[in-house]
């Protein structure tokens, strides 16, 4: 009886390992493509919550960062399965995501922080402005 069920966990556990390699496919793409797609794609998952310049929401922009990467969705997920296979070279490409998507966001916050700024001095400027034109023209009624 225990080297039937040692047997049968000797199974279990061999069967349960994965040792499957994935054939490259013919059209991968490049790791620093996948990169810069990958960033894209996250953007504009990101974005099809915010409202665009019409005030539309749920807009999918995926479609538009394929064709502007010239990569249609096939290929893109043969690709994206074969680096899953290869998780160290899969967790590399998100690493590097990350780190480009953490500029763009430092990036967006300090032009962000510039344009509330101009926006602030300009409504001083109006303010200031609106308050000087009401002094003299108390001033000219006295």
């Amino acid at each position: 009886m225990k080297k039937t069920v040692l047997s049968l966990l000797c199974v279990f556990v061999f069967s349960c390992t994965s040792n499957t390699i994935f054939k490259k496919p013919d059209d991968l793409i490049e790791k620093e493509q996948m990169i810069d797609l990958l960033t894209d794609l996250y953007l504009a998952t990101a974005a099809k919550s915010a409202k665009n310049l019409e005030k539309e929401r749920n807009v999918d922009y995926t479609q538009l960062v394929f064709e502007k990467h010239g990569i249609d969705s096939a290929r893109f997920k043969r690709s994206n399965f074969y680096y899953t296979a290869k998780i160290d070279e899969y967790e590399a490409i998100f690493k590097e995501v990350k780190s480009r998507i953490a500029l763009k966001n430092d990036s967006f916050k300090s032009m962000k922080k510039k344009r509330d700024s101009l926006k602030n001095d300009s409504i001083r400027k109006v303010i200031i402005k609106r308050d000087s034109l009401r002094k003299t023209t108390t001033s000219k009624t006295k």
